[in-house]
């Protein structure tokens, strides 16, 4: 039997945002082909690391699928600017969406994944009538927008969330992918993967730690996965 694929979506806010050209020509030489864009509005989350011409400039010099992961008050306007910008998957968040499905057949319509996002304490029972709609649920697994906040940490349930959605998945028989994101540390990859995790936004805490090189890193997160699919396979 063939071991189920993890992809890794480095977070560009994490890499060089003064050389971001270079940053990416990084990526890409790993091997790496997602990359994870957050769109924030600074309102339903406090920072805004990209803007919309930055998105766009860097469609230009990629081929790497784009990762989107929309924080905003407005989804229907940032989903509608990374349709045109050529995305692969946008993610937007619940508690922000009025419209969910809507959204969802919006993004569906024009050939690109989408996803709905969950913040930490959100209940993945508001799942229940949308999830056959989606691509990929998004875990955050702290409050979004607050990384730079070294006291913010991942919230205690995370892997009892990871592992509930996964059941709930199988359960219905989707095939839905689960992303982590919010301190994927080379710590935790093994207990997330084993839980169901299999899309981790790599960030400072993993891909971009600064005592290695992104190459060290990635080599370490390869193994974390490999050790969280063998333990899933074992239970």
């Amino acid at each position: 039997m063939s071991r189920e694929k993890v992809t890794i979506s480095p977070s560009i806010m994490c890499a060089d945002l003064v050389n971001l050209e270079e940053s990416v020509r990084k990526i890409e030489s790993e091997g790496i082909d997602t990359l994870h864009i957050d769109v924030l509005d600074g309102a339903f989350s406090p920072s805004m690391p990209l803007g919309i011409g930055t998105i766009r400039a860097l469609r230009e010099i990629t081929d790497m699928d784009f990762d989107v992961h929309i924080m905003s008050n407005n989804n229907e306007f940032f989903i509608k600017e990374m349709i045109d910008i050529g995305v692969q998957q946008i993610t937007f968040h619940y508690e922000s969406s009025t419209h969910i499905d809507r959204h969802l057949k919006l993004i569906k319509k024009n050939g690109i994944k989408a996803g709905i996002a969950l913040n930490p304490a959100t209940s993945l029972n508001d799942l229940d009538y949308v999830l056959p709609m989606c691509d990929t649920v998004m875990l955050m697994l702290m409050n979004p927008g607050f990384a730079a906040d070294k006291n913010e940490t991942q919230v205690d349930y995370a892997k009892e969330k990871v592992s509930d959605l996964y059941k709930m998945i199988q359960k219905k028989g989707l095939d839905t992918n689960i992303e982590v994101d919010g301190r994927v540390s080379l710590e935790v990859i093994p207990d997330l993967v084993e839980a169901g995790a299999n899309m981790l936004v790599a960030g400072s805490t993993s891909l971009f730690r600064t005592e290695r090189s992104l190459s060290e890193n990635k080599k370490i997160m390869e193994e974390g996965i490999e050790k969280g699919l063998k333990l899933r396979e074992d239970n």
